[in-house]
């Protein structure tokens, strides 16, 4: 059966690694605007972009996506997906899917699943996604961010470091990285997060109430916050990894390639 869920797409002019990018060409089309193709394509009832910029403004107005221009000091995507759910009223258990501006590649059918699982799990205020590690190297890289889960796939902690540890296959090789990255396995239950997340509109508009948690500022995860007040966010864990998104320049040149010659 196919669940309501609304898409909204926040972009923020400013990085500070690669200026501007929601505005990046990619094959005549900004990339915010490839981004809400993509998230219509995944049946959502209503998308939409939250930006703090004119020109994103115009941008999407242009290629005829709804947009909202949000205020400019938000410090998260989740505050500026909150100002959207608390300005257009949506009903508490309304499911709001927030799909990151920098993933033109992002799969459609992965932001609906996302929507249908928060849909099964009353329980949760927010779902993610998740897929296992295979690459030993990813375990120990502090930027692949790793996720736990209990026996209902319900998430127990994130974090940058290696979780859960494998005591007996890690253990006695550790401090030497080096070895631990030539190991020939990672164990089953070593997941990656994707960055992918739905929301209850109730749980948005609480969010820039709760306070920093002490977890949240040390590994420096903001999903960390809803856990630490209690939350619960149901992983859906799946087999394939995303395709990336665009955080350099030498990662927009690759998503250009891809979209050479596309209306």
């Amino acid at each position: 059966m196919s669940v309501p869920f609304i898409a909204v797409i926040p972009a923020r002019l400013a990085s500070t690694r690669l200026p501007n990018k929601p505005l990046a060409d990619l094959g005549g089309k900004p990339m915010v605007v490839r981004v809400a193709e993509r998230a219509r394509e995944s049946g959502a009832s209503h998308v939409l972009v939250a930006t703090d910029s004119h020109l994103v403004v115009e941008a999407a107005r242009d290629h005829g996506i709804e947009v909202m221009l949000t205020r400019a000091d938000h410090p998260t995507g989740t505050d500026r997906l909150a100002e959207v759910a608390t300005r257009l009223n949506w009903s508490d258990e309304t499911i709001v899917v927030n799909v990151q501006g920098d993933e033109p590649l992002i799969d459609p059918q992965l932001v609906r699943d996302v929507a249908t699982h928060l849909a099964a799990h009353g329980e949760c205020a927010i779902a993610t996604a998740a897929h296992p590690i295979h690459d030993p190297a990813d375990v120990f890289n502090p930027n692949v961010v790793k996720v736990a889960l209990d026996a209902k796939s319900v998430a127990l902690y994130f974090s940058r470091a290696p979780i859960p540890w494998s005591r007996d296959a890690w253990q006695p090789h550790w401090p030497d990285v080096a070895a631990l990255s030539a190991l020939p396995a990672v164990p089953a239950n070593v997941l990656r997060h994707i960055g992918l997340y739905a929301y209850r509109a109730k749980f948005l508009r609480d969010f820039p109430k709760l306070a920093q948690a002490p977890i949240e500022a040390a590994e420096a995860l903001e999903q960390l916050r809803a856990l630490w007040h209690g939350e619960r966010i149901a992983v859906l864990v799946t087999q394939d990894a995303p395709p990336p998104g665009v955080d350099t320049p030498a990662d927009l040149a690759r998503v250009q390639a891809l979209f050479a010659g596309a209306n």
